[in-house]
């Protein structure tokens, strides 16, 4: 089940259980992964893309040993909210994940890599160590915006 809608996404977990969150790149894929009762995400690791199936094994391999429940897949629509040419393939992504038989959401994504960036610059990381994090880091943030919006939370 790939879906857009939070609340369909919901009716497909169980209650709690690890959320992964990918921030899908041309270059890399950001990977992030959340606690069990969906409080904080945290960013684990970037695979460098390859073959896409040599990709979805380092994904795979990840699901299976944090036993994770459901997929959060950044969309990087454009800013009038229409699909980009990386949004189609971000669906693509999605589409080739499913046999993974894991509930998938598809969330905007438009600030994420931006926002992720400032706030590696506010922790005064090196440039050479954000461009090493920085899809991780936005992942991370995709799939806190998709907790939060999953508990209900208030800021």
């Amino acid at each position: 089940m790939i879906t857009t809608m939070i609340a369909e996404f919901r009716e497909h977990l169980p209650d709690g259980g690890v959320l992964m969150g990918l921030d899908p790149g041309t270059k890399t894929i950001g990977l992030a992964l959340c606690d069990a009762g969906w409080r904080f995400a945290s960013p684990a690791v970037t695979v460098a893309r390859r073959k896409f199936r040599d990709d979805k094994a380092q994904i795979a391999a990840l699901v299976a040993t944090r036993q994770v429940a459901g997929l959060v897949i950044g969309l990087p629509l454009n800013m009038d909210g229409s699909d980009s040419p990386r949004a189609q393939a971000a669906r693509a992504m999605a589409r080739n994940l499913a046999d993974l038989d894991l509930p998938t959401l598809m969330w905007d994504e438009r600030w994420s890599t931006v926002a992720a960036e400032r706030a590696m610059i506010d922790q005064d990381m090196s440039r050479a160590r954000r461009a090493e994090r920085i899809d991780a880091h936005a992942a991370a943030l995709i799939l806190q915006g998709a907790i939060d919006a999953l508990t209900g939370a208030r800021f």
